[in-house]
């Protein structure tokens, strides 16, 4: 192969740097509105293409140095349309950079060995078909490769090790592949253009699939982790049932016992302040009467253990419910449906200065053919919502914000989903479930 393999247009390096990005991003939540996504994405592509055009003639060290620029360049492209922390920022950076180096590489010394061979690979249109035809092949299986991991790719709790590390290869990846087209003399050097397109190919791909590798072993560690802490979320909340069940059976004993011994007491003394002092008294134990039959002792249960806390807590917890339709789930499911529901109302509304603004309202029902569950609530501040499911405001977000992740995995156990909302000041949880469970 000739010399000319060492010139990559300028083109075809910010067009593959830029399209990786792209398509890479296009399955998660954007920062921006999706017109606004379309005309960052066109800027950078502007931004890249310029920078390419004003780099491509130097060449040796100074071009390197000039590539760690273009390569911050593009990595800010994740930062700026996607919600990332900077070790998710250098982690994936380097991922991406790694794809595109291949991408070009690959798609340009197939470009070059064509030519060479048949005249017509001579003609722009066949470079650019051919060009547009390796990319799409490498995007094509780089997006049925990561379609698995989607949905726990930006959740990746990505540590400073790990992105350090992956940093540090990604550097000596790249000074490997560029070994060969520097001024310096190395023992690694190729005698050809050939060998040093070969080897800088080689290593590139090498780099993509050592660190797929390892991001296959970081989701992996993810979802082990996330199950576990859902299954301990499962039988701490179950367990908190049982206590409720036995705490609301003792309540309503001694609250039956004390009422019948006010009436007792009531009939034997005569009127005046003993009289005012039995009402108060009776209107006070009335708070930890059973007050919910929905036709679900389990649902009965958690309804009122929490609506005894919410009255300690100047919390106002409605509910129309049909508990009924609740036959076909298992005890353990509804205890962690109803209590993470709950739970994540009654802690969102306690942060509400303003009393009279603490409403719950919970509603069961069916509709065509389908469970129908509603939790809303007031909250205070901003809620941010991430693939589906609101943001923990907890310090340790690693081991929070699983509550509706748990209710979410509760509904799609029997073949339902569980959907969140925000709107002027009001959260809404829906779990729709098909009754054919039943």
């Amino acid at each position: 192969m000739s010399h000319e393999l060492q010139n990559i247009p300028f083109y075809w390096t910010a067009l593959a740097h830029w399209a990786t990005c792209v398509i890479y991003l296009i399955p998660y939540p954007k920062r921006f509105a999706r017109w606004k996504s379309i005309l960052i994405d066109g800027a950078y592509l502007i931004l890249l293409m310029a920078y390419m055009a004003l780099t491509a003639p130097q060449n040796g060290g100074l071009f390197n140095v000039l590539m760690a620029g273009f390569a911050i360049m593009t990595a800010t492209q994740i930062a700026v349309l996607c919600p990332v922390d900077l070790r998710q920022f250098l982690y994936y950076g380097v991922r991406l950079f790694m794809i595109s180096g291949f991408t070009v590489s690959l798609a340009w010394q197939l470009y070059i060995y064509y030519k060479q061979q048949i005249p017509i690979f001579s003609l722009p249109v066949v470079e650019v078909l051919l060009m547009l035809l390796v990319y799409g092949a490498v995007y094509g299986i780089m997006i049925s490769l990561e379609h698995r991991q989607s949905k726990v790719n930006m959740e990746l709790h990505i540590s400073w090790p790990t992105c350090l590390s992956t940093l540090v290869i990604g550097v000596m990846l790249y000074i490997l592949s560029s070994l060969s087209f520097s001024r310096f003399e190395t023992p690694f050097d190729a005698s050809t253009y050939a060998e040093a397109f070969n080897i800088r190919t080689l290593v590139y791909f090498g780099g993509v699939a050592l660190f797929y590798a390892v991001h296959l072993q970081l989701c992996e560690i993810h979802i082990i982790s996330e199950r576990d802490a859902l299954e301990n979320m499962l039988t701490a909340q179950y367990k908190s049932y049982q206590l409720g069940q036995e705490s609301v059976d003792l309540i309503n004993r001694k609250y039956h016992d004390l009422k019948h011994q006010i009436a007792v007491l009531r009939s034997g003394i005569a009127a005046g302040e003993k009289l005012v002092y039995l009402d108060r008294l009776e209107r006070e134990i009335q708070v930890y009467e059973t007050q919910f039959k929905t036709g679900n002792q389990i649902l009965d249960t958690i309804l009122t253990s929490k609506s005894i806390h919410c009255q300690q807590n100047q919390i106002v917890l409605s509910c129309v419910a049909d508990g009924s339709l609740l036959g076909f789930m298992d005890i353990a499911d509804i205890s962690v449906l109803f209590g993470n529901a709950l739970d994540n109302a009654i802690e969102a509304v306690s942060s509400i200065a303003d009393t009279e603004q603490r409403l719950i309202d919970l509603s069961v029902s069916a509709q065509k053919g389908f469970l129908w569950i509603r939790v809303i609530n007031r909250f205070q501040g901003k809620v941010s919502i991430r693939n589906g499911f609101p943001v923990t405001t907890k310090g340790d977000s690693k081991n929070h914000g699983y509550g509706v992740k748990s209710i979410a995995a509760t509904a799609e156990k029997y073949g339902g989903t569980a959907t969140v909302e925000t709107k002027a000041g009001w959260f809404e949880l829906r779990v729709l479930i098909p009754m054919a469970q039943s």
